[in-house]
């Protein structure tokens, strides 16, 4: 079990009225155990809580803000993630849940219909379950140059292969494009992650369905999955931005501060 502390906070000045909707407080499911949680803003606003499309995303609004705004989001966490075998097998889409058949289906940053021949030249081959997609991750971050700054909000897979380059979302866009043009489930997961470098900040891994569950693949290996605070699940990034932001509203500061207290 790893006991983790985080503490995000995030201004921004708002020129105009604006609403924002935050995605950053940390997501209730069986091997996470939130113990304590605090969110405070600054100025005191009102906030409507709820649940994300995907039934995993805890979401809060916030509405007509004008002027600076800033939002600290505080919280012990204990992360107990069941550790793979490394031998979960790969499934036959009809042996598949029905909800999980869309996770084998292209997205807006996944085009994983555009690659499968790319897919099956490079990963076709070898046996099939958790291996491929350790093999998967391997390509990844064997082809793939981790470089800030270069990549957009927009940009997809394909790019990322073009391109060459590309940070945690890209990697973990490629990685779910690669495995669902092999009919494998994958889906992207933001959180919280702890990093000797480069400082703390928002982490996007990936997460595939082998054997009847979900296992996490993070193809940067710049932190232990096993140590993922996880924030949001979805089919892609456009499923799981920590702000979503409707007016002219400009960010000013972003720390979201990662600590490792306990890791058994």
């Amino acid at each position: 079990m790893k006991k983790i502390r985080v503490d995000c906070e995030l201004q921004y000045l708002a020129s105009d009225n604006a609403d924002f909707v935050f995605n950053i407080q940390a997501a209730q499911m069986a091997w996470q155990d939130i113990f304590e949680e605090k969110i405070t803003f600054n100025p005191e606003v009102e906030a409507t809580f709820g649940v994300g499309h995907t039934g995993h995303n805890r979401l809060l609004r916030v509405s007509n803000i004008i002027g600076s705004f800033s939002i600290r989001y505080q919280a012990s966490v204990n992360v107990n993630y069941p550790e793979p075998t490394g031998i979960e097998a790969e499934m036959k889409i009809g042996e598949l849940p029905i909800e999980i058949i869309p996770y084998t289906w292209s997205s807006r940053y996944c085009e994983s219909d555009q690659i499968a021949k790319l897919a099956n030249e490079l990963f076709g081959h070898l046996a099939h379950g958790y291996s491929r997609v350790e093999a998967i991750c391997e390509w990844i971050h064997s082809n793939i140059q981790y470089q800030t700054g270069v990549t957009k909000s927009t940009t997809t897979s394909i790019a990322v292969l073009d391109g060459g380059v590309g940070v945690c979302r890209d990697f973990a866009h490629l990685g779910i494009s690669f495995c669902r043009a092999l009919n494998i489930p994958a889906r992207f997961v933001t959180g919280y992650a702890h990093f000797e470098e480069p400082p703390c900040d928002f982490h996007a891994i990936f997460e595939v369905y082998l054997g009847h569950r979900w296992i996490l693949f993070d193809a940067t290996k710049m932190s232990p999955v096993n140590q993922l605070v996880r924030i949001a699940t979805g089919r892609d990034a456009s499923d799981t931005a920590f702000s979503t932001i409707f007016g002219p509203v400009v960010m000013n500061y972003m720390n979201p501060y990662v600590e490792v207290i306990q890791a058994n």
